[in-house]
């Protein structure tokens, strides 16, 4: 193993990814005009690894390969290598990662692309060890062998590159055939859930188990929608499940990224922004559908989690936490019971190992991950003869112990760049929450964060930017960029009625429909149309970790044409349904987060619009009432005389106001306006119809 003592080209860059890599002896190009000229000039093969900071097989290739100097020697002699963050080019990612899930039926990170210098793909992998081993391909021989045939037969490689680059055109045009979505449609996605739900620890399918919290919140509409209880069940259990396992940090609070085992035990620890801002939403939404204590403690120890550790000085959040320390995946997160003993204390140290699953034996390679799998915490309560709040404060209590003894640790290394899509996912989880919970402390965060996206994540034109770090905003932002951010704007309106929200959400939404939309077959591509032109420019409709940009978009333009009456908005949302129907009835279950906006399309919506003055108690006590809920198809106005522009807005609301000097509310359900409303009572009984 070694590495350079000279810094290689991505020493000038601002990606934490990139600059880990900055000292390898590999010869390092970004992503950039430079790497591919000099690969055309020198008539050599493209080596692509694409990546990012938090990613553990990241980690291992990097010290097994790209610190190895007889890898480096035979990448630098035959290859132009270039490093790309993932996270700062997911337009670059899904197009690579798409054709190796096309050449190989898999992907993950890190991702391996060898491909012409005109960036045309010929071969596609994800983690090589040096050495070939466990029936996986060496990088080494693998490197010997491309380059001997780049230089004896580089016609041949030449074809394979265009037959891939056929079949990835192919695979685009087939993602966007049209269809009609449909009952129909949100029943078929029901009962796939349905069929691979886990009905001992929730969740759906086999291990490794993802959150994919937009798959829950699709579950807890759809259960609204249709009095289906069991699709309830299913939420519930999930979420009781993953609270108490391993993949959520019972010490520093916060969730990681998923489960390698089907009871939610072992997780692979890096923690990311955009899990916890997801996870944030649906605990607060099943708190709202539910009323479950548990629900709204885990969304509130999640944003202390955020609030701690994963935010800016400025207010913006931080994009990920690394699993590994020390080299070790999890080593700061795992205990033995002698270092429990060793800070809490004989007795204490009993209670707690009891409780939390620690043995002498652990349950992740010889350690402990503490969790609450296999306990009845009313029975342990009772076998302690402690109460419930007497329980919690005990428990408590010893975990602050623990994690300020956790925090002396070597901490796994931050991300902390910061990502406008991801942000913009945090800005509505916490505004959200901020509503339910009538916690102004939430809405306040996520303020502070759109004022740093506002502030330093556009350019003077008003063009969102998709990364700062380091004082520096970078790369065209994409649709993700646009479409999660005005989600965190309109949820920012409806928990504050601070009209400068809606004003931005309208703007950044029109300006995303300038250059994004597809205007020849509708739907929002990927890249905006002054991006750089790569090889194809693609259209994401399948949500995976995240939901996809057009499924937050069709949301987003369903709620603004709600809001302000313009109808035409709610035109491109009927146009993406039947840009993507074909796809989306094919595989429903895979698109929850589009079938979720089909709901609030198609579904009974309701209106509101509240007339007051913010400083009067009554007026206060109706917003209270309108904001506890959960009511998915629900948008509402404040209409108040301090903000003439919201009529200007809303053109509808003109004529709206006060009765006999009185605040009031005015109802439209379905298409049909209700007579105003001006005593709570009579408010209580119009919102309990109201889905």
């Amino acid at each position: 193993m070694s590495t350079s003592s000279k810094p290689n080209r991505l020493a000038k860059e601002k990606s934490p990814y990139l600059l880990q890599h900055a000292y390898n002896p590999v010869n390092w190009f970004p992503w950039s005009d430079e790497a591919f000229e000099i690969a055309k000039r020198d008539n050599k093969p493209i080596f692509l690894s694409i990546g990012y900071s938090t990613c553990h097989w990241c980690h291992v290739m990097e010290r097994e390969s790209f610190e190895d100097q007889e890898v480096a020697e035979v990448l630098n002699q035959d290859y132009v290598s270039i490093k790309v963050d993932r996270e700062e080019r997911p337009d670059v990612d899904h197009i690579y990662m798409s054709i190796c899930e096309t050449m190989t039926g898999h992907g993950g990170w890190p991702l391996t692309i060898m491909m012409t210098p005109d960036q045309k793909p010929f071969f596609a992998g994800t983690y090589l060890p040096k050495e070939q081993k466990f029936g996986r391909v060496g990088l080494l021989e693998l490197l010997g062998k491309v380059g001997i045939r780049w230089k004896e037969q580089p016609d041949e490689l030449m074809e394979l590159s265009e037959q891939v680059l056929t079949e990835h055109e192919r695979q685009d045009l087939l993602a966007g055939y049209r269809g009609e979505l449909d009952d129909q449609c949100l029943n078929k996605a029901y009962h796939e859930y349905s069929h691979t739900f886990d009905h001992e620890y929730g969740g759906f399918g086999e291990a490794p188990k993802f959150p994919s919290p937009h798959n829950l919140s699709f579950l807890l509409r759809y259960a609204q929608h249709t009095g289906n209880q069991q699709a309830l069940e299913m939420v519930e259990k999930t979420l009781d499940a993953m609270s108490r396992g391993g993949i959520y940090d019972h010490v520093g609070m916060g969730f990681s990224r998923y489960s390698v085992d089907e009871k939610w035990l072992v997780p692979h620890f890096e923690k990311m922004l955009y899990d916890n801002a997801l996870l944030a939403i649906t605990y607060t939404e099943a708190w709202q559908v539910t009323g479950k204590r548990l629900y709204r403690q885990i969304t509130e120890q999640i944003f202390t989690y955020i609030a701690r550790d994963m935010t800016d000085a400025g207010g913006a959040f931080y994009s990920a936490e690394d699993a590994d320390s020390e080299g070790e995946e999890g080593r700061f997160y795992v205990w033995s019971g002698s270092e429990i003993k060793a800070v809490l204390g004989d007795e204490d140290a009993s209670f707690f190992n009891d409780l939390y699953g620690i043995t002498p034996y652990g349950n992740f390679e010889g350690h402990n991950i503490p969790n609450l799998i296999d306990i009845n915490l009313e029975a342990y309560g009772n076998k302690h003869d402690l109460t419930e709040p007497e329980l919690e404060q005990r428990v408590s209590e010893l975990k602050a112990k623990l994690f300020t003894a956790r925090e002396q640790r070597v901490h796994p290394q931050k991300d902390d760049k910061i990502l406008t899509s991801w942000n913009g996912l945090m800005i509505a989880a916490l505004a959200k929450a901020g509503q339910a919970f009538g916690d102004t402390r939430y809405t306040e965060q996520a303020r502070k964060a759109e004022t740093f996206l506002w502030n330093h994540l556009r350019r003077e034109d008003g063009r969102l930017l998709a990364r700062y770090r380091d004082g520096q905003a970078a790369y065209l932002g994409y649709v993700d960029d646009y479409a999660f951010y005005v989600w965190g704007l309109i949820e920012l309106y409806q928990a504050t009625f601070d009209v400068q929200y809606l004003q931005r959400a309208l703007t950044l939404n029109q300006n995303m429909i300038d250059l994004f939309w597809d205007e020849e077959r509708d739907g929002l591509f990927f890249t905006g149309s002054d991006s750089e032109q790569l090889i194809s420019r693609p259209k994401e409709i399948y949500d995976g970790a995240i939901p996809s940009g057009n499924s937050i978009a069709a949301h987003n333009f369903v709620r603004l044409a709600r809001l302000t009456g313009e109808t035409r908005l709610e035109d491109y949302a009927a146009k993406q349904f039947k840009a993507f129907g074909g796809m989306v009835a094919h595989y429903p279950s895979g698109h929850s987060a589009l079938l979720s906006a089909l709901l609030y399309a198609t579904g009974k919506t309701s209106e509101i619009v509240i007339v007051g003055q913010r400083n009067d108690p009554q007026t206060a006590q109706f917003v209270q009432e309108v904001q506890a809920g959960f009511r998915p198809n629900m948008v509402v106005i404040f209409k108040d005389k301090g903000q003439p522009e919201i009529a200007e807005i809303a053109p509808y609301i003109h004529d709206y106001d006060l009765v006999d000097g009185k605040p009031a509310v005015y109802v439209c359900e379905h298409f049909a306006c209700q007579a105003p409303v001006t005593h709570i009572d009579d408010l209580k009984a119009m919102l309990d119809r109201i889905e």
